[in-house]
């Protein structure tokens, strides 16, 4: 859903519903409407002029925050950053000017994609995701005109991973990839199937994706049959040569197709 896939919807990118398929071979104030001639036709005192609010500082590029589940999927930024030091679960990685012609979702999901680095697999198979937020309501009144683009990890389903590391390139090293990567406690279509970031708890691994490329939603049953065969391969290839292997498949939804989710994922257990 990253980077080259364009830009998806925020909630997509955050909460994904599985369809799963597992095998095995032997994500002025107006001004007074009373405020005229007395009745005695004695003028008013004049208001005083108000003062223009002063708009928020825009925020910084590389701030780092500490959001829950439900902040990152906020439309608006409304939590105070913290040192990068300490405990944190996003990181800004693009400021940019609110103006017209501005496109936050796509700008940030490009942007995204060279901030994390890896290939377009890569990112597929990552738990970490683009989110971003405008001013709220009063800033905005007050002249805020930004937009701020943070990464943040995915811990679950409705829960953020704390962020560690050099997270600039984090894709294109094998330690960071691993850390983030997308796994599961157990196994796809079993009870306590849920995608969780690699850094816990886990027995089954995303190993590969099966992307499509029709405009339109190719029905379910093209759909599951399209990823058979590619995930069958993948968990050979993650057995490692055995004989003896199972393999797990995740298809897209029509919803998740609409949303700009365009592959399914493939899953094998870990040795």
């Amino acid at each position: 859903m990253l980077g080259e896939d364009g830009a998806v919807s925020r909630a997509l990118g955050l909460v994904l519903a599985a369809a799963l398929l597992l095998g095995g071979c032997t994500g002025d104030d107006p001004a007074d409407p009373g405020s005229g001639p007395t009745e005695s036709g004695s003028p008013t005192d004049t208001a005083s002029p108000t003062a223009s609010p002063t708009p928020p500082p825009q925020p910084r590029d590389r701030s780092c925050y500490r959001l829950d589940h439900a902040d990152a999927l906020a439309p608006t930024a409304a939590v105070d950053s913290v040192p990068c030091t300490g405990r944190h679960t996003a990181m800004t990685y693009a400021v940019g000017d609110l103006g017209a012609g501005a496109d936050p979702a796509r700008t940030c999901t490009q942007r995204f994609a060279t901030f994390v680095g890896g290939t377009p697999e890569d990112r597929r198979l990552s738990m970490l995701r683009p989110v971003w937020f405008t001013p709220t309501e009063d800033d905005l009144a007050a002249g805020a005109s930004w937009y701020r683009c943070d990464a943040v990890a995915l811990a679950g389903p409705d829960r953020l991973a704390p962020l560690t590391g050099r997270l600039k390139g984090a894709l294109d090293r094998e330690q960071q990839r691993d850390r983030y990567a997308m796994c599961s406690p157990a196994s796809p279509g079993a009870p306590g199937f849920e995608r969780v970031v690699c850094s816990g708890r886990h027995d089954w691994r995303a190993v590969a994706t099966v992307p499509f490329t029709a405009e339109r939603y190719p029905g379910l049953a093209k759909v599951r049959s399209g990823g058979e065969e590619p995930c069958q391969d993948a968990g050979a290839d993650a057995a490692g040569g055995a004989l003896d292997y199972e393999w797990g498949y995740e298809w897209p939804t029509a919803d998740q197709w609409r949303a700009g989710q365009r592959y399914g994922i493939c899953w094998a257990p870990v040795s």
